[in-house]
């Protein structure tokens, strides 16, 4: 417990951007069902089509959702212009409120069809106007089931919130990420503590509330009202003090090397008197198209990646030609400038416990496809969409009985307890070597290099700050000092570091 007490101080602002994009969904979920709720409730066929669009939405995986309002806010980006955002508070309120609606909806549209007939009758009885009504009689007996569909809708927004992070907004779902990625249990379980926290108050808050409004008693509606907005305001005080001037934002995907680099980098940049923030845990494609556009400024990807994922080039002219075709690009394309090679390549290689190997005859992917139909392939979450996939697949022929997925630190583990018999690993992975792996080899060079690459967006592309700050570390990277300091950070044992102290062993280690 010591130990998530010491984290504590260092995620409050992530505890009160957590809050904010929860209640602002919240908010602006109850402000659109409840306008919806009264017209559902003079129109079946309204109520049919609000009540069946909610439900449908919940079909839908919450990270599935927030990641979908992604591409909808770059295509309307192009039609509107730069000043839509497509990153961070905006993709993530509309997926949330979208989420919230169906409890809140549900209970008033239900609240509103139990009321007794003979309170409506007497109502018209003693000639009250359509609006008298709705806010004298059907809204205060309402109000009790509304209330508590508001209490499920907060409760299930809170925990959703947490994958706000895969897109960019700032949330409890960053330690969260980041501890399961270098398992940190500490910080994953810091993470959810806070996350249940706030679910348990805003549900207690939120219970204090229906009471008094069930009790008919306004001091007790009006203390539950007021905590709430106490809340939001304090959370709001935290954000608007560490708002300034819009900071440098680094991004990193979602694996141990990337958290590592992107602390190396915001060092620097802290060091020369810039103020950095860090969106982690974000996807390949969100991390590119994001630089393009603005809304992160740094980033490090690979050559092999933007190769074949943006160039849809499938031929390996050298990793020279490579890297000047692909610096070209991103100048002309989206005015990205890859300010250069950090001196490592992390490509994807295929990896197997060595007693496997032996014992199947496999040293290459060739001799991989042998045996292929009787094994379990592993691969992170985007491996198998990938098109570096695809090539070797089709290069080799491969087919596996079965393919898995699997967070980048737990393919490892999933590899060693033979829950998978091959894995897509990367080269500059620390615990290849220490797991004594056998990396097979590709004949046919099916996989394109994968140098890093340090990327900037156009806001900053030509900002010499930057450019004296991070131009070290051009080139002085060594593939041997990467693996140790993703090592360092993916270990088991009580010698493992936070990206943070593996950063500062790195720049230690390149002579930074």
């Amino acid at each position: 417990m010591s130990a998530i007490a010491a984290l504590l101080p260092a995620l409050m602002p992530k505890l009160a951007a957590h809050v904010l994009i929860s209640a602002s969904a919240i908010g602006l979920a109850i402000l659109i069902a409840l306008p919806l709720a009264v017209w559902a409730s003079r129109s079946r066929l309204v109520a049919r089509l609000a009540l069946g669009f909610a439900s449908l939405v919940q079909t839908i995986p919450a990270l599935a959702l927030l990641a979908l309002f992604f591409p909808l806010l770059l295509s309307l980006r192009g039609l509107f212009g730069e000043g839509v955002p497509t990153l961070g508070f905006l993709p993530a309120l509309m997926a949330l409120t979208l989420y919230a609606l169906l409890p809140i909806l549900r209970n008033a549209v239900t609240a509103r069809a139990r009321l007794d007939p003979g309170v409506l009758e007497a109502a018209d009885g003693v000639g009250m106007t359509g609006w008298q009504k709705l806010v004298l009689v059907e809204a205060p007996l309402a109000a009790p089931f509304i209330m508590a569909g508001i209490r499920t809708a907060s409760v299930w927004t809170i925990g959703a919130a947490t994958l706000a992070s895969t897109i960019g907004q700032p949330s409890l779902g960053d330690p969260i990420f980041a501890g399961l990625q270098t398992q940190n249990w500490a910080l994953v379980l810091a993470g959810c503590l806070l996350s249940a926290g706030i679910a348990l108050v805003a549900d207690g808050l939120i219970g204090l509330i229906e009471a008094g409004l069930a009790r008919r008693k306004p001091w007790l509606t009006g203390a539950g009202i007021g905590a709430v907005a106490l809340g939001i305001c304090a959370a709001l005080a935290a954000q608007g003090a560490a708002r300034q001037e819009r900071p440098i934002v680094i991004a990193a995907k979602q694996f141990s090397e990337q958290y590592i680099l992107a602390r190396l980098i915001g060092a620097r940049l802290e060091a020369a008197g810039l103020r950095v923030e860090y969106r982690d845990g974000l996807g390949s494609a969100v991390v590119h198209s994001a630089l393009a556009s603005s809304a992160i400024d740094i980033s490090v990807d690979y050559t092999g990646t933007i190769w074949a994922n943006y160039l849809k080039r499938s031929d390996n002219p050298g990793r020279e030609e490579v890297y000047r075709t692909i610096r070209a690009w991103e100048a002309e394309t989206h005015g990205i400038r890859v300010l250069g090679r950090l001196g490592f390549e992390n490509a994807y290689a295929f990896a197997m416990r060595p007693d496997r190997a032996r014992a199947l005859g496999v040293a290459r992917l060739d001799d991989l496809a042998r045996v292929a139909p009787q094994l379990v392939i592993g691969g992170d979450p985007e491996f198998f969409e990938r098109p570096e996939w695809r090539a070797v697949r089709d290069a080799y022929g491969l087919s596996f009985r079965q393919s898995r997925n699997f967070a980048p630190t737990f393919m490892y583990d999933a590899l060693a307890s033979g829950e998978a018999d091959v894995i897509s690993a990367y080269t500059s992975d620390g615990r290849i070597a220490a797991d004594g792996l056998v990396v097979l080899a590709d004949p046919r060079q099916a996989l394109p290099s994968y140098e890093a690459l340090l990327m900037l967006s156009p806001r900053i592309a030509r900002d010499e700050r930057v450019e004296r700050a991070l131009a070290p570390l051009v080139g002085a990277i060594s593939v041997e000092a990467m693996r140790a300091a993703n090592y360092a950070v993916d270990r088991k044992d009580g010698a493992k570091l936070t990206p943070a102290e593996a950063a500062a062993e790195l720049a230690r280690a390149a002579g930074l």
